[in-house]
């Protein structure tokens, strides 16, 4: 397994909060790409996007996240934006820098999980109740699995979309990532 190790899924996965509890667990650091780019850029992501157009950001986040794998840090944790993945070559980028692993959620619970949110940084899903979230974002993800489904390796969530969300699931991904790194490290 090679470091850095990058967080990827879709919005709501969890990728910022699983990361963090990660990071913490190993004693890495943590990097919010969102949040390194609203540094690095002064705007957040949505802002970018509504200022300069989709294209401009990505082009701008593809060059944050080689930026930051310069650094002379390896042991870190990166939680991607939910649709770096699906840009360009950003998969091979990921793939060439470190290792990649997707947070794969049934889109029921993904649209639970972001019902719950604040949703005023996703304009495509402000102001709408879970059933209208998942209307939205079914074709987007299955858009999405292919990009996806190249990292290195998956962990399932809830794959039933039967089973009920009771709040622990961040935390339970999270050891299970440690529980594996600690397993497979060089």
């Amino acid at each position: 397994m090679t470091y850095p190790i990058y967080l990827i899924g879709y919005m709501g996965a969890g990728k910022t909060t699983v990361g963090r509890l990660l990071a913490e667990r190993l004693g890495w650091h943590f990097v919010d790409l969102d949040e390194a780019f609203h540094e690095i850029h002064g705007l957040s992501p949505a802002d970018y996007i509504r200022t300069y157009g989709i294209e401009a950001f990505r082009r701008k986040e593809k060059y944050v996240v080689e930026d930051l794998a310069e650094l002379p840090i390896e042991k870190v944790v990166y939680a991607t934006g939910g649709g770096y993945p699906c840009w360009e070559d950003n998969m091979d980028c990921l793939k060439e820098l470190g290792t990649s692993f997707y947070l794969r959620w049934h889109p029921h619970h993904l649209a639970q999980r972001l019902a719950l949110t604040d949703l005023s940084e996703r304009p495509l899903l402000h102001g709408k109740d879970a059933n209208e979230i998942l209307a939205v974002i079914t074709p987007q993800l299955e858009a999405r699995s292919p990009y996806y489904e190249q990292a290195d390796y998956i962990i399932d969530a809830l794959a039933e979309p039967d089973l009920p969300l009771d709040g622990s699931e961040d935390e339970r991904i999270a050891l299970q990532l440690y529980n594996f790194i600690r397993k497979h490290q060089n």
